[in-house]
């Protein structure tokens, strides 16, 4: 295992216990020593992101995906990018983030509702309710909803 591996591993089992503002400053330099390493920059963008620091999170996500992040942190830090970009009213970029969120994970239903709240946002409500109404037919285990669902996905399609 990598030096850098180790030592980011330890961060976040401090970070899990809930030393946020500790962290965020072993992980910068972390990041100085080691740059180029996408993992790192991924959790510094999580971590500027649980602080509130929007514009310093939006640029480590951005460099962990370009860096190249194995498939379930890429999904996350696509996920995250997407998000901070609506908190920071860049709607149509997040909507185009999270775009690409589903279509390179279409399994991961969370693209479809963090989109919903985006298209909200630019005004498109019949697009938002309809990622919200698949998305919980789609997923949903409630009796109620899995009796109705053939009629919900139906109405969901004429928004």
């Amino acid at each position: 295992m990598s030096d850098w591996k180790i030592e980011l591993d330890a961060i976040i089992g401090a970070r899990h216990g809930g030393q946020v503002e500790h962290v965020l400053g072993l992980l910068q330099k972390l990041d100085t020593r080691f740059p180029n390493v996408a993992e790192i920059a991924y959790q510094l963008a999580w971590t500027c992101d649980a602080l509130g620091r929007a514009a310093e999170a939006i640029s480590h996500y951005e460099r962990a995906l370009t860096l190249g992040l194995a498939p379930n942190e890429h999904a996350g830090a696509l996920l995250g990018l997407g998000s901070t970009l609506r908190a920071t009213g860049e709607f149509a970029r997040s909507a185009e983030i999270l775009r690409s969120g589903q279509h390179l994970f279409p399994d991961h239903r969370e693209f479809d509702v963090f989109l919903a709240l985006t298209a909200h946002d630019l005004g498109q409500h019949a697009e938002a309710m309809k990622l919200l109404v698949l998305a919980l037919v789609d997923t949903s285990e409630d009796p109620g909803i899995t009796t109705y669902q053939r009629a919900l996905r139906f109405l969901a399609n004429r928004l």
